[in-house]
């Protein structure tokens, strides 16, 4: 990697297939990494955020780097049950309904599509999110 924002193509190799199969998603670049979109609502957003400027992710470093992270939309009934656990998740510092993933070596891409297809699902217009398969579906 060669700054902040940057994320490693093997995290975006992971993503897009995950992401392309979102009806009239689209991927494009952010202020800092990538997100997806599905019209002007962002659905997931990765990134490696800068530590220095944004003390939250400092204690997420990994080797001393910091980590790529994923931010996505999670239905409100069910934010804390998955942050709560901790580590790999953690409410994101903005939004009432933003929790974001550490991604890397340990991350549950099965699970990871899961909560993109929820994300999905949560930001997406009513009869777009119905023509949405089950991951792996």
């Amino acid at each position: 990697m060669s700054g902040p924002g940057d994320v490693p193509p093997e995290i975006l190799e992971r993503l897009r297939p995950i992401c392309r199969r979102l009806p009239e998603a689209y991927e494009e670049p952010a202020w800092i990494g990538v997100r997806w979109r599905i019209r002007a609502r962002t659905v997931a957003h990765v990134y490696t955020p800068d530590p220095e400027r944004y003390p939250v992710y400092a204690r997420y470093l990994v080797d001393g780097e910091p980590p790529a992270v994923m931010t996505f939309r999670v239905p409100a009934e069910d934010l804390l049950g998955l942050t709560a656990a901790g580590f790999p998740y953690f409410r994101a510092p903005w939004g009432g309904n933003v929790a974001a993933a550490v991604l890397g070596d340990h991350t549950d891409w099965t699970e990871i599509d899961e909560l993109v297809t929820d994300s999905y699902r949560e930001m997406a217009p009513k009869f777009l999110a119905a023509r949405v398969a089950e991951p792996g579906g």
